[in-house]
């Protein structure tokens, strides 16, 4: 029950077990193709979709040495460890950050975006987290895109723990760039990322100056456009057919009923958190991400202790992140969860906190 690396389903692990597969066979480059087209309903998109062989946080920094040449100006959603990523990775690139959105408990503030975007304006892109595992919240993608075009600013979105688990809409919201990775939504073992680009973006990756080689966009792009599609060096194998069986199990399920089944067991958290006179990390969000919960625990409760108890039942939940690690702790609800997993953790977490209160004070 945390938020990444998530539970791999017995059937992925199966397609992960299969005999070896040589990345230059027409048998592989069926099942790299059939990955990439089931991938882009979870982009809503239409635009091609690259495999990176990387993590979600490797996709992130190649984005930007591919997009950008060093002194340019980014804007970066900082309500978040990893809105604070994404500006960790800009700095090291050389380029100009203008921090936004710093308060971890607060939502984007859209006006506040917007005046930052009009008092730099040559700004080039905006970065930020759909979901921010480190406080719940999710973002509004769609309304950050609406003021990033109206100042020609492009939109860079981490998605790692968002995609196949939130509706997101590539398209449709004019997202220029999304990553997301195999560890979490998509119920695979981790190690593999996707990238989606729109026109625009591929647009800056053609005058970008930054170095790039290994995570050289245009290569991947060029070996998928091939008669046989493929990516460039050495593609891991087993990574690959885990995630497109993960992909086909998803859309057996149907893309809107899982999406559901995360909406559902994020529900069913809070309220359990407030049944139990608890609160969340973060209380003044307007809006949660179905993915993952962050609870506050009453002072004096050490979330360590409230972990370990769960672990002593069978039950792994994630530590609090950055200002919340010694008063919160997470619960995460994605990939191949289940509102029974749910319902256990719940019963778990009662009896640990009904234990606690129980004790005589020291």
């Amino acid at each position: 029950m945390t938020p990444g690396p998530t539970r791999v389903p017995e059937r992925v692990l199966r397609a992960g077990a299969r005999p070896m597969l040589h990345h230059r066979t027409p048998a592989f480059s069926a099942e790299l193709v059939q990955l990439l087209e089931l991938l882009r309903p979870l982009f809503g998109t239409q635009e091609m979709v690259l495999p990176v062989h990387t993590t979600g946080r490797g996709a992130m920094e190649a984005v930007l040495c591919n997009l950008f040449s060093a002194g340019e100006e980014i804007a970066v959603c900082c309500n978040g460890k990893f809105g604070e990523l994404w500006a960790k990775f800009a700095t090291s690139y050389g380029l100009v950050v203008h921090r936004v959105a710093e308060d971890w408990a607060a939502d984007i503030d859209i006006a506040a975006l917007t005046d930052t975007l009009k008092a730099h304006p040559r700004t080039r892109a905006v970065a930020l987290a759909y979901c921010d595992t480190s406080t719940g919240v999710r973002n509004d993608v769609a309304a950050v895109a609406r003021a990033a075009k109206q100042l020609g600013a492009l939109v860079l979105v981490d998605c790692v723990s968002a995609l196949g688990g939130m509706p997101f809409d590539f398209d449709e919201w004019e997202v220029d760039v999304a990553v997301t990775a195999s560890q979490k939504c998509l119920m695979s073992s981790p190690g593999l990322a996707f990238v989606a680009l729109s026109p625009r973006a591929w647009h800056a990756a053609m005058a970008a100056k930054l170095p790039r080689n290994y995570w050289d966009f245009l290569a991947i792009k060029q070996s998928l456009s091939r008669p046989r599609p493929e990516t460039p060096g050495t593609t891991p194998v087993h990574l690959v057919l885990q995630v497109a069986e993960a992909l086909r199990m998803l859309h057996d399920e149907g893309l809107e009923r899982v999406r559901q089944r995360h909406e559902a067991m994020a529900e069913w958290v809070r309220c359990a958190v407030a049944q139990r006179g608890l609160v969340l990390q973060c209380p003044e969000l307007a809006r949660y991400s179905p993915t993952l919960t962050a609870i506050a625990l009453p002072a004096g409760l050490a979330p360590a202790a409230v972990r370990e108890a769960l672990v002593a039942r069978g039950i792994l939940t994630a530590a609090g992140m950055g200002p919340y690690e010694q008063s919160a702790f997470r619960i995460g609800h994605l990939g191949d969860i289940r509102l029974a997993d749910v319902e256990r953790t719940l019963g778990g977490l009662g009896m640990v906190l009904d234990g606690a209160r129980a004790e005589p004070p020291q």
